[in-house]
């Protein structure tokens, strides 16, 4: 089948295989932290400085890590693909910019980011961030509503092919995007069968960096 629009969401396990942990473990916990402590306002509001070292923390992982063949290969099909191709990421990482990805959406903010308490001005951010001052991480916590949520509704709308990689489909609004597309073609890409597996006319299970190249190789081949 031929397509002309896709659209694409990430999540966790597609870094997983460049080293960066998935979101939370089976104890609920990111890190070894509470989620309440360093991902919702209020844990900001009571203790800015943890908050801030955690994220100065993961903000430094990413110079240990680098883009998967996962990353490249839908990189490689932005560039590739004769129709539009847009990338919905949770992942608060930088592996897809790094990888090539141009036409983005990083949802849930990103570490590479920072942005202002008073003004929301956002910056571009490489250093450690100071408790003290008037930055907060450019991150979307609990309770916060996900960046470019009506330019995401518009394009799944619009889309053909909706195909997710590396998620659980348990964060909402991310887990009801596959009913948003319910009119295009569905793909899911994941290690295990995820919680709306059965909710995509195709599953495919294995490793990222195996199974999404390959998938990408077919999509090509198609057109």
């Amino acid at each position: 089948m031929t397509y002309n629009s896709i659209v694409i969401l990430t999540g966790s396990g597609i870094s997983a295989e460049s080293g960066l942990k998935t979101f939370r473990d089976n104890g609920g916990l990111w890190e070894g932290h509470a989620m309440e402590d360093v991902a919702t306002p209020e844990g900001f509001a009571r203790d800015p400085e943890l908050v801030h070292k955690f994220y100065n923390e993961r903000r430094a992982q990413l110079k240990t890590v680098k883009p998967n063949a996962a990353h490249l290969a839908l990189a490689f099909l932005e560039e590739r693909f004769h129709g539009s191709v847009l990338l919905v990421t949770q992942n608060v990482d930088n592996l897809h910019q790094r990888a090539g990805s141009k036409n983005i959406i990083p949802m849930h903010g990103e570490l590479k980011k920072k942005r202002h308490i008073h003004t929301s001005e956002v910056a571009d951010c490489d250093e450690a961030l100071d408790p003290k001052g008037l930055w907060r991480p450019h991150i979307v916590w609990f309770g916060e509503m996900p960046l470019e949520m009506s330019r995401i509704s518009e394009a799944l709308q619009k889309a053909d092919l909706f195909i997710s990689i590396g998620t659980s489909s348990t964060v909402y609004p991310a887990a009801g995007f596959v009913t948003e597309a319910s009119h295009a073609d569905t793909v899911e890409l994941n290690l295990e069968p995820s919680h709306a597996s059965i909710m995509f006319d195709r599953a495919i299970h294995g490793k990222a960096t195996e199974i999404v190249p390959a998938f990408v190789k077919e999509l090509l081949e198609e057109k």
